[in-house]
């Protein structure tokens, strides 16, 4: 299940998602809490679900920092790579046994941060002109903060896209790629799994594509109306993952799927 606008809205827990964590929690059904921003590592993660009042272990979380560098490992074991981004990325190249440069890298690695900086930016177009593959965690171009909208990795990968000429490849949703990384950590089959999402630009065309049933909740991004305009539609749709509490072992009760 994707985390904000499922679980969570900006730091406040979305009501039900705690007994739907418990109910899943005391099946020993296993799941994972997915997102596409790359900023925090599962730990931190952790400790802010955890002042919400939800209680999600570390194993349960699943980042694109973490699908970027498990993609990585299985490209170019051992590389290297310029990073703009913050300690959820860093650190999870890092265990990947990556070296952070800023010179002659294999990757520029574009993720998420508050701050982005010009220099920064400047820098990877240079190492990207020079020849470094371009990298990036997801391609979200606004997230949203207490002031408003801010310029997510997607809207900067465009930034450095206009100057390079070099598309990036994206690793986090809707790539099933990081749907298909986190089947795996979780020993799961696509037929027996599904995605909880808010978006459908994301979340639902990541679990169609991965072969995922899919339930839209409307708590986030898209809306009923807003829903109809894609070519494809989610198995379910619901206002809030309240309405799973209880049903959390038969999310799709006869005559919903369509």
């Amino acid at each position: 299940m994707d985390m904000d606008g499922v679980l969570v809205h900006e730091e406040h827990l979305i009501p039900g998602a705690d007994a739907v964590i418990a109910e899943l929690t005391a099946a020993e059904t296993p799941f994972l809490v997915l997102t596409n921003n790359s900023i925090y590592t599962p730990r931190d993660l952790r400790a802010r679900l955890l002042r919400t009042g939800l209680d999600v272990p570390e194993s349960s979380i699943w980042t694109s920092a973490l699908a970027t560098a498990k993609f990585l490992d299985s490209q170019r074991p051992g590389g290297s790579a310029f990073v703009i981004g913050e300690a959820g990325l860093t650190t999870a190249l890092h265990e990947i046994g990556y070296t952070l440069t800023e010179r002659d890298p294999d990757y520029v690695v574009l993720g998420e941060t508050r701050t982005y900086s010009v220099a920064a930016i400047t820098h990877a177009i240079r190492l990207i002109v020079d020849g470094a593959r371009f990298i990036a965690t997801n391609p979200d171009a606004a997230g949203p903060s207490r002031e408003g909208l801010t310029p997510a990795t997607g809207a900067v990968a465009a930034l450095i896209e206009k100057a390079t000429g070099r598309s990036p490849y994206f690793v986090g949703k809707p790539n099933p790629l990081m749907m298909r990384s986190g089947l795996r950590s979780l020993g799961a089959h696509s037929e027996d799994t599904l995605m909880i999402g808010d978006r459908m630009d994301t979340d639902m065309l990541s679990g169609l594509e991965a072969g995922l049933r899919t339930i839209l909740v409307l708590t986030g991004i898209s809306t009923r109306e807003t829903a109809e305009r894609y070519p494809f539609r989610p198995t379910r749709v619901i206002d809030s993952i309240a309405d799973l509490v209880g049903h959390t072992k038969d999310p799709f009760p006869a005559g919903v799927e369509g």
